[in-house]
Formats: structure tokens, sequence, C-alpha cells
């Protein structure tokens, strides 16, 4: 071949000499290129350019099925909104793509991203992002400082797989995290993950209000209950029940699911559980290997993430918490999953029997019902009939709220409790017949066994705690619910009760 060429470029040295060193250089890299280990080489290499997909939680973008990297346009923007934190209860969020956690992003091992960040105009304040994939000075806060109305480019390699918190990081950074601005980005592995059935993206954190938890109206930030670390509100996807009712994930018997949980802070750690579950597989901290199996409840730390598997082999609602407990059932960190399919009564069998059961010594067992209550009723307060029923109206209201956040995860949404563990609200006989028994259960708490529509249920209600107000709301909403008696409750009827012992001890 080479005594080819130079007798065709006999007559011009410089020609054959160029031709000669091109032939050879084409020659060698298709000789590396088919080597054993240039696939690697090859797929390191950058090809072609493509917009990432940003999703809301719970929602995550697909996988990623191309086998080389590229470049990944992410456009972002930050706006400064007020939501809904819970039911009548509204606050001002900083937030990155108009949500609270901010959008998914899903990109892959070697991708280069150029990342534009964007401040919308009606904004008050300067933001910035620092996404801790990136590997550079501020996770790329440095460099994306921006002002309302701006915009601001950077451009970063994913070089380490894993799933990554993001935030702003503007001072002060405690601030624009209290208020909204985190959210997850995932760097695939270049082998890509396991594939699963579902996907779901779970975020938890905390909001500082100067209200009380349920304090109906637009609630500022306090900086106070912030440095004390003493959230009122530690929520899931940034509000109280984002994730319950009929924004409750879903899946079927059989299908394998995927979370990918970050917890956003700015404060707290996530003890994560999911009630009548096990974690077959926990990528701890947010890294690409399985550090454990078979995990009851996984800690998140602020600023942290953890992707947990596990499937779904029986039916029913299942329920997500952070297992400090309290925050679950008093300020807001539950969610629900509602799985649907056929029973497999060898791995769960359900209720089989109930029996008597008079405890080992049958003489310590003492009814604290079984004696008569004496009870003084208090009199329907009469007023101009229009006013009040729009008094009646605004009460139910703001008791609906109240309800949806304190009361739903154990009575239900309909009312109809969980039998044998959580009595009935829907036509409850004992909450009909009596209202200021009603509202000492509330107010005092209930312990001991009640009878409720010809059942027995035997547990313990902690006393609520919420204010006259509340009080008077929530039942006056149970009231008027689910073929329930329709009476009013006031707070003046609560506050009489609260100065009285309880009358359960009567």
């Amino acid at each position: 071949m080479v005594k080819a060429m130079n007798k065709m470029f006999k007559g011009n040295k410089k020609i054959r000499l160029l031709v000669i060193s091109s032939f050879v250089i084409i020659v060698s890299s298709v000789f590396i290129l088919l080597s054993p280990g240039c696939e690697e080489s090859y797929s390191s290499q950058v090809v072609g350019v493509e917009r990432a997909k940003l999703t809301s939680a719970p929602y995550v973008p697909p996988p990623i099925t191309r086998k080389h990297p590229t470049k990944v346009i992410v456009d972002l923007e930050t706006t400064e909104v007020v939501k809904r934190l819970a039911d009548g209860v509204e606050y001002v969020f900083w937030t990155f793509g108009g949500d609270v956690p901010g959008k998914f992003i899903r990109v892959r091992e070697g991708d280069e991203i150029e990342f534009n960040l964007h401040n919308h105009p009606s904004s008050k304040m300067p933001h910035n992002i620092d996404l801790h994939a990136v590997t550079g000075p501020g996770g790329g806060a440095t460099s994306s400082f921006t002002a309302p109305g701006h915009t601001s480019t950077f451009s970063f390699k994913a070089i380490n797989p894993g799933l990554y918190v993001y935030h702003c990081a503007t001072a002060p950074v405690g601030l624009h995290i209290a208020n909204g601005m985190y959210g997850l980005i995932l760097v695939e592995p270049k082998e890509g993950l396991p594939p699963v059935d579902r996907e779901y993206y779970i975020m938890q954190s905390e909001f500082y209000t100067e209200g009380a938890y349920g304090d109906p109206g637009l609630q500022p930030f306090s900086q106070e209950n912030a440095v004390e670390e003493n959230p009122t509100y530690v929520v899931f996807n940034g509000s109280v029940g984002s994730l319950t009712g009929d924004k409750s994930l879903v899946a079927k018997t059989g299908e394998r699911i995927r979370l990918y949980i970050g917890n956003g802070g700015p404060n707290l750690i996530s003890s994560f559980h999911v009630i009548g579950e096990i974690f077959d597989k926990v990528y701890g901290e947010g890294g690409t290997i399985v550090n454990q199996t078979n995990v009851q409840t996984t800690l998140i730390p602020a600023g942290g993430s953890a992707i947990v598997e596990f499937s779904v082999e029986v039916p029913g609602t299942y329920i997500l918490v952070d297992h400090s407990i309290f925050r679950a059932f008093n300020k807001g960190a539950i969610g629900m999953m509602k799985v649907s399919g056929d029973e497999d009564l060898v791995i769960y069998s359900g209720k089989q029997k109930e029996e008597i059961y008079l405890g080992s010594n049958e003489n310590q067992n003492t009814d604290i019902f079984s004696g008569p209550i004496t009870i003084e009723q208090t009199p329907e307060t009469s007023s101009d009939p229009v006013h009040k029923e729009e008094t009646k109206m605004d009460m139910k209201a703001f008791g609906k709220s109240v309800y949806q956040t304190t009361c739903q995860a154990c009575h239900q949404a309909n009312g109809e409790g969980m039998p044998n563990v959580f009595p009935p609200l829907a036509k409850s006989d004992f909450l009909n017949k009596d209202k200021e028994r009603a509202i000492d259960a509330v107010v005092h708490g209930l312990q001991g066994e009640i009878t409720v529509n010809g059942k027995k249920y035997n547990g313990v209600m902690p006393p609520q705690n919420l204010n006259n107000k509340q009080i008077a709301a929530v039942l006056t909403y149970v009231y008027s619910q689910w073929g329930n008696s329709g009476k009013t409750v006031t707070e003046e009827e609560v506050e009489k009760v609260r100065a009285k012992k309880n009358l359960s001890l009567k």
C-alpha cells in the first residue's frame, strides 16, 4: 500500500508524505478502537445534546437508556410563590421550578451538564444553587448567584454517580433552605440501575412558622423556632397531606418499588420507615452500592439522601412515616402507598379470629367505663339564623383542615376508622349521644374500653395538642359529616370542659 502511494505521488514528495502520514493515523485509530478495552474509551466521549426532562415530586424522569455520555442542558427557574402548607394554611415558598421540593433532575455518569439558573423577575431575593453532585467551588453556588430577572450559566461534569441533594446557598443559607429551596439530582451509573416497576421521589423537610400547627392564614417564617430547631411542621414533599388520600402513591402486588428519598432539613435527621414493608435493598446515604439488606428504618441526614427498594406482595394501604413518630402524627410527616391486587393469605392472613382475654389476673381487670357518667348538658345557644349559618360554614371549613392534619391518619378520610383499632366517627353513637363527652375525649384524651356502633374498642387516645378554636372546629366538622347529628361545638363549651377533670376518670 505504501509502495503504491510512493508511485502515485512520485512527482510531489510533500504530498506523498502528507498522505502517507494521514493513512498511518487512520489505521492506528481503527486499531485502537478495535482493541480490547477500547469500548470504555469510546463510550467516554460526549456525543450529542439533549435537554433534561424535569419532574415534580413524587414523579421521576424515566431511566436513561443511552450507552454514552452526552451534553445535557438543564433549565431551572427560581420563583417565590404563595402555596398551601396545610389545609387553610399558606406560606411564601422560595422554590426551584415552582414546587417544593424542586424538580427531580436525572443525568448519567460522564454527562456534561450545562446548567441555566433563571431567577424570575418577580422574585424579591437573589438565589443560587449548590448541587452536591458537582465537583467545584460551592457545588456551583459561586458561579450561579443570580439576581431577580437574570440568568446564570455554568457547566460541570457528572463524575460521581449517586443520588444527591441540591439547595440554594445564598446567604442566609438557612433561610433559603427553610423556605423550600432543595431537591434531588440523580447521576445514574454508566451501567444503569437495576430495572424496577415503579420509581417515586420523596423529600422530607421542616417548616418554622410564627403560628402554631394548624393556625390558619398566611404564616410568616420564625427565625427563633428555626434556630431552636423546633419545627412547626415536618412534612413530605412540601406540605401536609401531599402523599395521602387521592395523592397517595400507588402500586400493584408483585411489583418492585424504588424510592428516591431526600432530606432537605434544614435541621432534623429523618428516620424513614414504611409501616408493613421491609426494604430489601438500601443504598445508604445516596451511594450506588447496596450497603444493607432487609432494613426496617433507614436514617437520612439533613442534606442527604437514600435509595430504597422493596417488593409489595400484599394489597392494602401502607403508611410512610418519619419514625420519630410525633413528627408523623402531630407535625405532618406521613404519607400513604395504596397497593391493589390479589391477597396472599400465606404471607399475611388478616385477622383469623378474636376472643375474649381477661388477662393473667382477672381481678386486676377494671373497666373504667363500668359506672354511669354524669354530664351536665349545655343548651345550644341561639342567634341570628343567617349569621349562625355563616359561622357554622366557616367552622366546618376550618375544622376540615384540622381533621385532615390531626385526625385523618387514624380515623381515615371517610371517618370509618380502622377495624378493631380506631373507632369510626361516621354515624358514631358514642359521639352523637353526648357532645360534652366527645369534647372531653379530644381535650383530655381517652383510654379504656368503649363501645361504638355495637363494637368494643380498648385503646389509648392521647390528649390532642389543639387550642379551643381548633377543637370546636374539628368537632363541628365531624358532627356535620358521614351521617352524624349536625351539632355545633363552641369555643366556650370546649373551655368549660377543659376546666373540668377528665370525664373518663369519673
